[in-house]
């Protein structure tokens, strides 16, 4: 028996052990509180001690209650430096590895499924076109249940898209277009609702933001998402501060989620302290919600059943499995998940992007000329210290940034390969290939700003009033 509990003990996260071990504590002090026979409370000590030994060896550390062990990741196998590790949350994004994070592995972290070639080839038989740029170069990489979906719709039956935007500052970059270009894309080839969360009431939790100026930078936020061509007969916009207090559906099923987790859960998934406010323990139900086609009532015609699929970026996840844990216990289908990587800081992979730092990324809101000087002065170069090295060795595509943006922005398959080709052979210089990323990036910012300055005060109104949508239901 012990030794068989200790083989289940290895194969738990640091963050699970630490919840075992505060469970376990809690029977401790259950059994001692009830006076319960000697012999059983010494098993559950005996028990306790092997627990906070197991956590002591997997993170080097003492359980400390109250304070999870940050859930890290290896990069490699050969090392256990801690700073060589991944940290990935919902708010936090940290690798030293300049390719970024290792994808793979988060995969079998987060128990998640490969986007694999299989699923690919069923996606565009099913919708009838080429797949997006982002599924055949493995931006979206991974998923939850997206063979469901496709059950569904091949059967002719409905689902809905939900994904979101945290409006933590008034100018949006390139990186946060990323799912909002893909989600365009699904709602079209499908044919289905998106809602579109903006968690404003998260962003004045965490940061020093009166609730006026969270809504205030949400509204922002919105124009850029209209920006990108979203149709209004067919798209939700809304804001948490503004739409939690007017739909009876929404806050039921928050306070459903809320009833279903325990504090225990959501200190061990998301690293909550003893200090942090309620308001951020309890904000997880609110992203959940969405998720159940009951909180949109006006659109969904009080359906219960309808399943929905969110787009979004891996570091989003924890919340969903949260959410995928609860459905089944208040009577709601599981949501299921297309997770995207990270989009890399022009500075490399390895650092984040930063909206107090206008040089770590290019903004939706930068002219040409901008665009232009931080891709030369700033984006990280894979190429070699000099001209004649670089004809002899090659430039290096997994660690270059401009190279990385064009996977994400440069449509043609042919042209990408030819330039990866051309780089590596050394034959294309570093300053060719920013060139070639500076004449994508101008014209598709330049185009955004443009359609940006079309969404008017009236149009931002008119998708984040909650109405029925062109779809029958």
């Amino acid at each position: 028996m012990a030794d068989h509990l200790n083989c289940d003990l290895t194969s738990l996260t640091p963050l699970q052990l630490f919840e075992k071990v505060t469970e376990q504590g809690e029977k401790v002090r259950a059994l001692k509180a009830g006076k319960a026979p000697k012999d059983e409370i010494d098993a559950a000590v005996r028990m306790l001690l092997s627990l906070k030994q197991s956590y002591k060896i997997a993170t080097g550390q003492d359980y400390q209650a109250g304070l999870p062990p940050k859930d890290l990741v290896l990069i490699n196998n050969s090392t256990t430096k801690e700073e060589d590790e991944d940290f990935v949350d919902p708010w936090t994004v940290q690798t030293s590895n300049a390719k970024g994070v290792d994808y793979d592995k988060l995969i079998v972290r987060f128990g998640s499924s490969k986007i694999d070639t299989d699923l690919i080839n069923r996606i565009e038989r099913a919708i009838g076109q080429k797949p997006h740029r982002f599924l055949r170069r493995g931006i979206f990489f991974s998923h939850r249940d997206m063979d469901q979906i496709l059950n569904a719709y091949e059967n002719k039956k409905s689902f809905y898209l939900y994904t979101g935007r945290g409006p933590s500052s008034q100018a949006m970059h390139v990186g946060h277009l990323i799912p909002f270009i893909f989600t365009k894309w699904l709602q079209e080839v499908f044919d289905v609702p998106l809602v579109i969360q903006l968690t404003d009431d998260e962003k004045y939790l965490w940061k020093d933001l009166t609730t006026e100026k969270a809504y205030e930078y949400a509204k922002e936020n919105a124009r850029d998402i209209i920006a990108c061509g979203f149709d209004v007969n067919k798209t939700f916009i809304f804001s948490d501060l503004d739409y939690l207090g007017t739909s009876t559906g929404f806050y039921r099923n928050i306070v459903k989620v809320q009833k279903h987790v325990t504090f225990n859960q959501v200190k061990g998934i998301f690293g909550f302290t003893d200090s942090d406010c309620i308001g951020k323990i309890s904000f997880p139900a609110i992203q959940a919600a969405p998720s159940f086609s009951s909180s949109f009532p006006q659109i969904f015609n009080g359906k219960e059943n309808i399943q929905c699929l969110i787009p979004c970026a891996i570091d989003q996840d924890p919340y969903f499995r949260m959410t995928r844990d609860v459905a089944p216990r208040i009577g709601q289908p599981k949501p299921a998940l297309l997770h995207s990587i990270f989009f890399p800081a022009l500075q490399g992979a390895q650092t984040k992007m930063s909206a107090s730092d206008p040089n770590s990324s290019i903004f939706l809101t930068d002219t040409p000329k901008q665009i232009k000087t931080k891709i030369n002065k700033h984006a990280f170069s894979g190429g070699r210290d000099t001209i004649e090295e670089h004809r002899k060795y090659g430039g290096n595509c997994d660690v270059d940034v401009s190279f990385m943006y064009l996977t994400f922005f440069l449509e043609d398959d042919d042209k990408l390969e030819q330039l990866k080709q051309a780089y590596t052979s050394g034959e294309l210089l570093t300053g060719e290939l920013k060139k070639v990323l500076i004449e994508t990036l101008q014209p598709l910012i330049a185009a955004h700003q443009e359609r940006r300055k079309q969404v008017t005060d009236e149009v931002v109104k008119l998708f984040m009033t909650p109405r029925k949508l062109a779809f029958e239901f």
